[in-house]
C-alpha cells in the first residue's frame, strides 16, 4: 500500500503517526482550514462524502454546497452528518440571504473545491455565469478555486469541454485530474474523478505555502501582566489573536515557529511550540532564550511599557482617597533584539489611536527594524476583534492591507515578510 493510501485508513486518525512527514504535511496544510466543497451532479458525488470525511479528520472545517443535480445522487443529510455543518443549495434562501449569506460564505472559505465538477458546471464557470449558489460563490470568493472534473470519457474529450478547461486554467482555476480508467457507464478512458486521498493531497499542496520553508521564526503575542499585589495587575486589552494568527501562518508557510504568549484564552496554534509567560520580564527572558538561529522575529505582543517599582505582598486596601503608584520602565524586547550584531529580520507592530503613520515610521527608524505593521486601535478596531487592517512600512516602501479577518491578514503579512526577507538575503 502506498503512503498516500495508508495515511487515510480508518486506523490512522491521530495525525503524524502512520507515515511521518507525508501524513504530517496533510494535517499541516489542512488543520483549521476552511474548505467550501461544491458537489455537482454525477455518480462521483458519492466520493465527495468520503472526501468530506477525510478533510474533517485532517482538521479542516468543511461547508458543502450542492447543486440540484447532486441531490439526485447523494442526500444533503449525508454531508451534514459528515461535516457537522448545514448544507446549502439554494441561492435565494430566506434563512441566509437576508444578511447576504452567499457573500459571507464566499469570504469564509480558504479554498473552494468542486468535486465532482460536471461538464455542465465547467461550462458555466468558463462562461462566468452565476445562475445558482455554487457558481455565484465561485465568482464572489477571493479564495483559490479548484475543480475535480468527472464525466464520461467522450464528454471530457469533447472540444467544448477542453476549451472550457483551458479557459479556466488561464484564469487561475486549479484543475485536479481527471484520472483514466473504467467509468460507471462501462467506458474506459479519461474522465474519472480523482480518488478522495489524491484530492486531499492536491488540495493540501495548493494550500501549503513554502514561503518560509527551513526558516526559524520567533513570535511574541498577547499582553503582559505586571502585578501590583497578589490580586491586581497592570495590563492592556490585547487578546493575542493577531499574534496567534501570525504564528500559525508562519508555520503553514513552512517555518519552525516558537510562540511566546502572554496570558490569553486562546488554544494552541497548529504545529507551533508555545511558551507561556506573564510579565514583561518573563517575556524578555523567554525571547532571548529562544533567539538562537532565529531568522525572523515578529513582535506582535503588547508588552507593558512600565511595571510597578514594588509589588505589595498583601492586597492593597482601599482606605485612602487616592493612591499613588511608582512605575519603572520595562526592557524594550524588540529594540534590544534588533540592535544585536546578529539580529534576525525584525518585524514590529505599532498599535496607535492617532497619527498612525508618523508613530509607525518613528518606531521603524528608532528601533532599526526591517518592517513595522501599523494598525489603528479603538472604536471597535484592533483589540478583541476578529478583524484587523494594517499598513506595513519598511525602509524602501509600504503596503496596505484592508480590513479582513486576522487569519487571512496574517497569511498576507507572512507572504510579505517572506518576500522582504528574500530581498534582504539577496542584498547581503
Amino acid at each position: 500500500m502506498d503512503v498516500i493510501s495508508s495515511c487515510v485508513q480508518e486506523v490512522c486518525w491521530a495525525p503524524f503517526e502512520c507515515c511521518g512527514a507525508r501524513c504530517e504535511g496533510y494535517y499541516y496544510a489542512m488543520n483549521h482550514r476552511k474548505i467550501l466543497l461544491g458537489v455537482s451532479g454525477g455518480i462521483a458525488a458519492y466520493k465527495a462524502a468520503e472526501l468530506t470525511r477525510l478533510l474533517v479528520r485532517r482538521g479542516a472545517s468543511v461547508r458543502v454546497v450542492m447543486t440540484r443535480g447532486a441531490q439526485a445522487f447523494v442526500t444533503p443529510m449525508t454531508f451534514q452528518a459528515l461535516s457537522g455543518e448545514a448544507v446549502r443549495s439554494e441561492l435565494f434562501d430566506d434563512a441566509h440571504e437576508a444578511a447576504m449569506g452567499h457573500i459571507e460564505l464566499a469570504r469564509w472559505a480558504d479554498a473552494v473545491l468542486i468535486a465532482p465538477a460536471s461538464a455542465n458546471v465547467l461550462a458555466r464557470l468558463a462562461g462566468g455565469m452565476a445562475d445558482d449558489l455554487l457558481t455565484t460563490l465561485c465568482l464572489a470568493t477571493p479564495a483559490p478555486v479548484a475543480v475535480a472534473p468527472a464525466m464520461n470519457q467522450q464528454m471530457w474529450r469533447n472540444p467544448a469541454t477542453q476549451a472550457n478547461v483551458a479557459l479556466l486554467r488561464e484564469r487561475g482555476t486549479h484543475v485536479f485530474g481527471p484520472a483514466t480508467g473504467e467509468q460507471a457507464c462501462g467506458d474506459i478512458g479519461p474522465g474519472r474523478m480523482l480518488e478522495p486521498p489524491a484530492l486531499l493531497e492536491a488540495l493540501s499542496s495548493l494550500l501549503a505555502s513554502p514561503a518560509l520553508a527551513g526558516k526559524r521564526v520567533l513570535v511574541t503575542a498577547g499582553p503582559t501582566r505586571e502585578p501590583l499585589d497578589p490580586v491586581r495587575f497592570l495590563s492592556n486589552r490585547s487578546s493575542g489573536k493577531m499574534g496567534f494568527a501570525v504564528a500559525e501562518a508562519a508555520a503553514r508557510a513552512g517555518a519552525d515557529v516558537a510562540l511566546i504568549a502572554g496570558p490569553v484564552a486562546l488554544p494552541d496554534p497548529g504545529l507551533v511550540k508555545r511558551v507561556n509567560v506573564e510579565t514583561a520580564a518573563e517575556m524578555h527572558t523567554a525571547a532571548l532564550e529562544h533567539l538562537d538561529n532565529v531568522d525572523v522575529f515578529i513582535a506582535t505582543a503588547a508588552v507593558s511599557d512600565y511595571r510597578p517599582a514594588a509589588t505589595e505582598r498583601r492586597k492593597i486596601k482601599k482606605d485612602q482617597a487616592t493612591l499613588q503608584l511608582s512605575l519603572t520602565r520595562n526592557p524594550d524586547i524588540l529594540a534590544e533584539i534588533a540592535s544585536r550584531d546578529d539580529a534576525p529580520f525584525c518585524v514590529g507592530f505599532a498599535a496607535e489611536t492617532d497619527r498612525l503613520e508618523e508613530y509607525a515610521l518613528a518606531k521603524l527608524r528608532d528601533k532599526r527594524l526591517d518592517m513595522v505593521a501599523a494598525n489603528p486601535v479603538g472604536d471597535g478596531q484592533g483589540f478583541d476583534s476578529d478583524d484587523n487592517r494594517l499598513i506595513v512600512f519598511w525602509p524602501e516602501g509600504q503596503r496596505e492591507f484592508p480590513l479582513q479577518s486576522k487569519t487571512s491578514l496574517a497569511r498576507e503579512l507572512i507572504d510579505l515578510i517572506a518576500e522582504r526577507l528574500e530581498r534582504k538575503d539577496e542584498e547581503n
